[in-house]
């Protein structure tokens, strides 16, 4: 075992939204910050490729297999590089409702109470959306919360191919809106990520040290167990130690939880932070299908994504629970189409003989339906042995295929002469295969009673006086919008307290 000689202030685990903002928040403050990062930097040809690339050509896996339920092993699709999965996101940024951070009655239960609320995130939004450069318009969607300011920079302009949709949509009685995108404004990096605008302008501070290929293995307490002493390491296959005051897990909602689940000692012997039990539990990711229009009028086939929908967030008049949110994917269905071609040529078969893919490919517009998940004990991760296993299964599939038909309903409505098919780009029913772990949130839940939850309202563990964890682990509710500003918003937020903390 290599012990550092350096002892930090902070170390923090993971340089993706919530570790990457983090450390840019506190970088200022000349504190000794490590970051350790289990991948390296990411090949600017490999970077925030399109979610229909992802999902459906699988290129992104991480080098390691996870276990079923069942005990049968996959590879989680997912990316471990500088900027965590902001690297391959979509970066579309979007504001949970004030009515989310509530309970929410849905179909199939309920979305619980956050001991925090909108308002407690409202400061910490508008500092994101400056940090990472959102695009934006307010006013526009019907269920958009109060702003204390508007967005920081205009929003992204509908292509050609997109405005006339957009306009038949409007006749419909939808309010379709300029999804907010995080834009870096950079000609070789457009698209924003955490290491863009988090731990990049970090490292520009000499009192932050950023370590790559490091494999965090377990977190060593002191012989109270009252607070975390070491971090234990593989540092390009080598066992280290590093020392700090504070340590910040941030590894993602399945990763931070199995690390701590791996560090159990006598003190802590159902791994640390899990006097509740909590830790691991009500596993969370959005039901996602897509939907393909096929339109009479033909496209570039490259466009970016543009457009949000949320007249259904909350129901409508036929079903008064809510149902979740729409956007378009972007103009990059080639991709998916060649990656998915015997199941997509048989439905062109069938439907369009006389159609090629690549025909089809640029008279497509692509749309995401996206729907909450409600949080159930039984969705887990735990450790058994050195394996990692995680179960899952979606609910509130009801509500789901609601918001789907709803769409298609509109599609065939603007797009009467032309077909539409609906792929459920996931799994039946909008249920995401176990592997895809995108908008996974949490398994360390915040909340005031450490009976119940596992970090209080400053993220920090409430059985470790110096560990936090600033990942989408401590959502109680994961809502029907991606995880990704409120991550980075709550990392802010909890910056501020550690701040405070290390003056």
């Amino acid at each position: 075992m290599i012990i550092d000689d350096q002892h930090y202030d902070v170390i923090i685990i993971g340089t993706g939204a919530g570790g990457g903002t983090l450390a840019r928040k506190l970088a200022p403050s000349g504190k000794r910050i490590l970051l350790l990062e289990r991948g390296d930097a990411m090949r600017l040809e490999d970077q925030n490729i399109s979610s229909v690339d992802i999902f459906q050509k699988q290129r992104y896996h991480a080098p390691e297999n996870w276990y079923d339920e069942g005990g049968e092993p996959f590879t989680p699709q997912m990316e471990y590089a500088i900027g965590g999965n902001t690297k391959i996101y979509g970066a579309a940024l979007q504001r949970m409702r004030e009515k989310d951070f509530e309970t929410v009655a849905h179909q199939d239960g309920i979305s619980p109470e956050w001991c925090l609320k909108y308002a407690d995130f409202e400061p910490y939004y508008t500092e994101a959306e400056a940090l990472y450069q959102v695009h934006g318009q307010g006013g526009v969607d019907p269920t958009e919360p109060s702003r204390s300011a508007a967005y920081p920079y205009p929003a992204v302009v509908h292509d050609l191919t997109i405005q006339p949709v957009v306009d038949d949509i409007v006749k419909q009685g939808c309010h379709p809106f300029p999804l907010p995108m995080s834009l870096s404004l950079q000609a070789d990096d457009p698209t924003g990520d955490a290491e863009v605008f988090g731990v990049a302008p970090a490292l520009q501070f000499a009192n932050v040290t950023l370590k790559t290929a490091a494999k965090v293995t377990g977190l060593l307490t002191n012989p109270a167990g009252t607070s975390v002493k070491a971090v234990r390491t593989e540092l390009n296959g080598q066992p280290y130690l590093f020392f700090a005051d504070i340590v910040v897990l941030a590894c993602g909602a399945i990763n931070s939880a199995a690390v701590l689940l791996q560090s159990a000692n006598e003190k802590h012997p159902h791994g640390l932070a899990n006097g509740s039990d909590q830790v691991g539990r009500n596993l969370m990711k959005l039901q996602m299908s897509s939907i393909v229009q096929v339109t009479a009028q033909a496209n570039s086939g490259k466009f970016p994504r543009s457009v949000g929908i949320n007249d259904y967030y909350w129901g409508d008049n036929q079903f008064s629970y809510p149902m979740g949110h729409i956007q378009n994917m972007g103009g990059v269905l080639q991709d998916a189409i060649f990656a998915e071609s015997p199941p997509v040529l048989s439905l062109i078969t069938k439907f369009m003989p006389n159609f090629g893919l690549k025909q089809l490919a640029t008279r497509s517009i692509a749309w995401w339906a996206m729907t909450e998940v409600l949080p159930d004990p039984k969705n887990r991760v735990e450790v058994k042995g050195n394996k990692l296993y995680v179960s899952f299964t979606a609910n509130n599939a009801e509500a789901h295929d609601r918001l789907v038909y709803r769409w298609l309903d509109v599609l065939k409505a603007i797009e009467k002469d032309s077909s539409l098919f609906s792929r459920s780009g996931m799994h039946p029913r909008g249920e995401v295969p176990l592997p895809v772990v995108a908008n996974q949130c949490g398994t360390c839940v915040m909340g005031t009673d450490p009976a119940t939850s596992v970090l209080d309202p400053n993220c920090r563990a409430h059985e470790l006086d110096n560990l936090y964890v600033v990942d989408s682990s401590f959502f109680p509710s994961s809502s029907s919008v991606g995880p990704a500003l409120t991550v980075i918003a709550n990392a802010l937020r909890v910056g501020e307290h550690l701040l405070g903390r290390l003056k």
